[in-house]
């Protein structure tokens, strides 16, 4: 259990983490069309993470758009951050990856996460049905095994507690199997990350596991490195 001076040492951590500026970004028009196809890629998802919103992956959807992506194949999932990984938002991704794929007649998507992301689609992928509808999932920064810094909101916000060090859903994300089905699994992690606590809360067994140079939480978004990584993955 944490101390009064940690809590709020890592309150001011989390807070200051989350209000840094993000890269620059693009509007989200990832709602283009069948018709607008380009190729036979898997149409691509974006989770984003805590406190945040689709616009986060600006620059990464320039980056794929840059290497041939249209913008029919992109897609940015928008969702209230602090609800229930396990009852709430997991089912609501699902919903959306269905609907991406009525709309492009894709079999299968490729999921990109930042953050607490990372733990929502991986609960779609193992409870949820999303083993058979994911190809490509990637954790950029995922808290995937709990941070400490989560409690420091935990008292009051369902997300914070559902990202806490041995939460319920930390325990039954990595029991068994980390990363099952035929799914390829990938997490970029950063040495210098302030909010993902301990650093080694990322990586997974059983998966492409990138520690990038020493950049900070947000910093994985416009990071040239872990864009050249995502990208070469997801053409894997």
């Amino acid at each position: 259990m944490l101390t009064a001076r940690q809590r709020l040492l890592a309150l001011l951590t989390l807070c200051l983490a989350l209000l840094a500026p993000i890269p620059a970004h693009a509007a989200d028009r990832g709602t283009g069309s069948a018709a607008d196809q380009a190729s036979s890629r898997n149409p691509v998802v974006f989770v984003h993470g805590y406190n945040a919103d689709p616009g986060v992956w600006g620059s990464l959807r320039e980056d794929l758009r840059a290497a041939g992506y249209a913008d029919s194949e992109l897609f940015s999932w928008g969702y209230d951050t602090h609800r229930s990984v396990n009852e709430v938002l997991a089912g609501r991704l699902g919903a959306y990856v269905d609907e991406v794929r009525r709309q492009t007649g894709a079999t299968r998507v490729d999921v990109v996460a930042h953050s607490f992301g990372s733990l929502v689609s991986r609960w779609y992928v193992k409870f949820g049905g999303g083993a058979t509808t994911v190809d490509h999932w990637v954790s950029l920064a995922g808290p995937n095994r709990g941070t400490s810094t989560a409690w420091a909101c935990a008292l009051w916000d369902q997300a914070c507690r559902d990202m806490t060090p041995g939460s319920y859903v930390a325990k039954n994300l990595n029991a068994g199997d980390e990363t099952p089905g035929a799914v390829k699994y990938a997490t970029f992690w950063s040495p210098c990350d302030e909010v993902v606590n301990p650093d080694d809360s990322v990586p997974l067994t059983g998966a492409a596991n990138t520690r990038v140079g020493c950049i900070e939480h947000n910093d994985l978004l416009g990071d040239d490195a872990t864009s050249a990584g995502v990208r070469a993955f997801l053409a894997s």
